[in-house]
């Protein structure tokens, strides 16, 4: 049976794809119902184990010690919108060239709803990325930027190249503009929030807590977040 509707899931995704291609300006009702027990316990099964933990302090395979009751709370707390995701953990990563990257720690059961959201938005816009986008995205990596870029200097005229970096750029995104840009394509209102609140989470730093929006969604469909 979980086979069967994790088939399906992924069968749900691949028309979604199509559609957002073929019809670049169609918006997509219905999201969060993708959000069920069964897509769920996939994107929990995809976890990778032994990483850092959250603020709650509980493992994927604690989690999982009590999975199927998990997830149908959690799943009934989306459906009612009693949902709302925990702080993320600070966490600092020394850099090879020295300084630390930052790191955001989410809460396992939190990590499970993101993948699930991330995948439905990856069937949604990936499409309609540009093919030599190669940031963030499946089967894509360094590797392939750096080979486009020796083809592009090797067999075409090239003038200048450009190598640029936004700052601490998930700390600085204007959160109402970013949900403003979804809404092009997204209608489903409680899937639209559900993004809001795990924008809206905040940082845990020792033990301080830190708000993480740096404008609140104005948006009247977004009133009630």
């Amino acid at each position: 049976m979980a086979h069967r509707t994790q088939s399906d899931t992924a069968t749900k995704l691949i028309q979604l794809s199509k559609v957002s291609k073929d019809s670049p300006k169609y918006k997509f009702g219905s999201l969060a119902s993708l959000l069920n027990e069964e897509y769920l316990r996939t994107c929990y099964a995809e976890l990778p184990r032994k990483k850092a933990l959250g603020i709650d302090g509980v493992s994927v395979e604690e989690y999982g010690e009590s999975l199927e009751a998990n997830l149908s709370g959690l799943v009934e707390r989306m459906k009612s919108m009693s949902y709302r995701p925990q702080a993320v953990r600070k966490k600092e990563i020394p850099k090879e060239r020295g300084g630390t990257r930052t790191l955001g720690i989410p809460s396992t059961e939190d990590k499970i709803v993101q993948k699930g959201i991330s995948s439905i938005l990856t069937a949604l816009f990936d499409p309609s990325f540009i093919e030599t986008s190669y940031g963030f995205r499946e089967k894509m990596g360094c590797h392939d930027a750096l080979k486009q870029v020796h083809q592009e200097i090797t067999l075409k005229r090239v003038n200048y190249i450009i190598d640029a970096d936004i700052k601490s750029f998930f700390d600085n995104v204007n959160h109402d503009w970013l949900v403003q840009f979804l809404e092009h394509r997204i209608k489903d209102k409680k899937f639209i929030r559900l993004i809001i609140r795990f924008l809206k989470a905040g940082i845990m730093d020792e033990g301080s807590f830190r708000a993480s929006d740096k404008e609140r969604p104005k948006a009247a469909s977004l009133a009630q977040s």
